[in-house]
This record gives C-alpha cells, structure tokens and sequence, in this order.
C-alpha cells in the first residue's frame, strides 16, 4: 500500500505539459463544432420537411395536371398580334406608374434618409421617427397600399402610382440611410470646422459623396417597380397588368399571350437600360 502511495504521489508532483491541454481543449472544441454543425443540419431538414408539409406539396398533382397546362398554352398560340394597338396605352401606363413610383420615392426618401442616418440626424427623435415612417411603408406590401389608394381615389393609373411611391419610401428610405451611415465622415466634419451652416454641408459634403450610389440604388427601384405595376393592374390600378387580368377572365389566351410577350419586352428592356446606366454611374 506504501509503494502505491508513493507512486500516485509522484505522479502528481509531475506538472502537465502545457501543450497536452491545449490539445485536450482543441479536441472538446473540435467535438463542439461537430455537435453544432449535427444540430444546424438536423435543424435545416426539419425546417425543410416542414415546409413541404405546411404547403401540402404533392409533386404527382403537377405531373397529372400537365396536360390542363399543354391545352392551355394550345390555345395561347398563335398570340393575336392584331389587338397590338389596344396594347400601346396600357403599356404607356405601366410604366409611367412606375416612373412615377419611383420620382415620389426618391423626392420623399431623401429626406427622411438624412433623419434616419444616426451619423447626421439632428436628434434622436427624428430619427426614431424617420425609421418608423420608413418601416411602415416598407412593411405594409404595395398590394395592399394599392388596395388603399383603389378605395381612397378609385380605379386608375393613379392609386398604382401612388401605392408604388409610398412603398418605395420604405425601401428607398432603409438603402439611402444604410448609405449616408456607411460615407466617409471626414469631408464633412472639415466643413463644420469652417463654419459651415448644415445646408453646405449637405449640398457640398453629403450629396457629392453618395450621388452616385443613391442613382444606382433608384435605378435598381425603377426596375423592381416596372415589375410591381404589372401586378397592380390586378387590383384596378391600371397599366397593362389590368388588361391581362380582364383577358384572362374573358377566356382570350391568344391576347394574355400577345400581353405576356409584351411584358417580357418591358422587363427585359428595363434591366438593360437600367444595367447600362448603372454601368455609367460606376
């Protein structure tokens, strides 16, 4: 029993090697990671699973109703390119909602952006306003604004306007104060050393700095915008949207189709016009 003593003694009079419990910490740390790397992917296939069964996913429903689809796009073709004309003012509409969706986001997010940047609001109720404002218009879908305006100034071009330009405010307004938050504030800390009264130094240190990126950001507005006009037209807001849902109430595919074509020419010219600019702005 003395000698098992000793022996256990000795052992503990030995130190540990530092570098054999930094190896013990990287392998529970290594055992860590495994587990929580386990945990994340089980999670994600959970998350997925219950995807499918939330939105009843049936697959075999799609491969049975193929043949619905086949008569359908049948008797799309060939489109009745002689209702072309009747689609040259609802296609005007259509984007002209969007211009102006975008012209009353810009002018309004301008300045709430400049409440809402934490770097240059001139206090802190301003910008817990200005956010809140920009929140609530983002928030709200321009569906729904839509269906707002529909109600509040009735059928048109108009509410589709005006409900792209409130939700514009709240996406405009979100991008251009993450912008302002991110400039280089030197420029404008050397103005106010001048003396500089705050309106230089927004028209003479803060737009010079961010112009450019504010345009890109509004082009890139003006094309989510073309896109949304299409589907106000659903809910009464005019443009060429409108037409394509009374046609398709109508049971006229060969003119839903003449309209899809259209649409697909809009949008795929907007991303090129709007892909050029930006490349003219960098």
């Amino acid at each position: 029993m003395s000698i098992d003593v000793s022996v256990d003694a000795a052992r503990a009079a030995v130190p540990v090697s530092p570098g054999v419990r930094s190896g013990a910490v990287r392998s529970w740390g290594g055992a860590i990671t495994v587990a929580m790397r386990t945990v994340l992917t089980l999670l994600g296939i959970a998350v997925a699973v219950q995807t499918f069964i939330v939105v009843e996913a049936r697959p075999s429903d799609l491969i049975t109703g193929i043949h619905g689809m086949a008569d359908l796009v049948r008797r799309a073709v060939p489109p009745d390119f002689s209702k072309f004309p009747e689609t040259i003012w609802p296609t005007i509409q259509t984007v002209d909602i969007a211009l102006f969706g975008t012209l009353v986001g810009v002018i309004l997010a301008v300045p709430l952006a400049v409440l809402a940047a934490s770097n240059i609001t001139p206090s802190r109720v301003a910008y817990y306003g200005a956010r809140g404002i920009i929140g609530l218009a983002r928030a709200v879908p321009d569906l729904v604004w839509a269906l707002l305006f529909v109600t509040a100034v009735g059928l048109g071009p108009f509410p589709g306007g005006l409900a792209l330009g409130v939700h514009s405010v709240g996406m405009l307004g979100r991008l251009f104060a993450e912008t302002i938050e991110q400039m280089d504030m030197a420029p404008i800390h050397a103005l106010e050393l001048t003396g500089a009264r705050r309106i230089q130094v927004f028209t003479h240190g803060i737009v010079p700095t961010i112009l450019p990126t504010l345009l890109g950001i509004s082009l890139y507005r003006l094309d989510e915008n073309i896109r949304s006009s299409l589907v106000l037209g659903f809910v009464g807001a005019g443009g060429i949207g409108f037409q394509l849902l009374t046609a398709m109430n109508l049971f006229q595919y060969q003119e839903v189709s003449l309209l899809l074509i259209i649409i697909f020419v809009i949008v795929l010219a907007a991303e090129r016009m709007s892909a050029a600019l930006r490349e003219r702005l960098a």
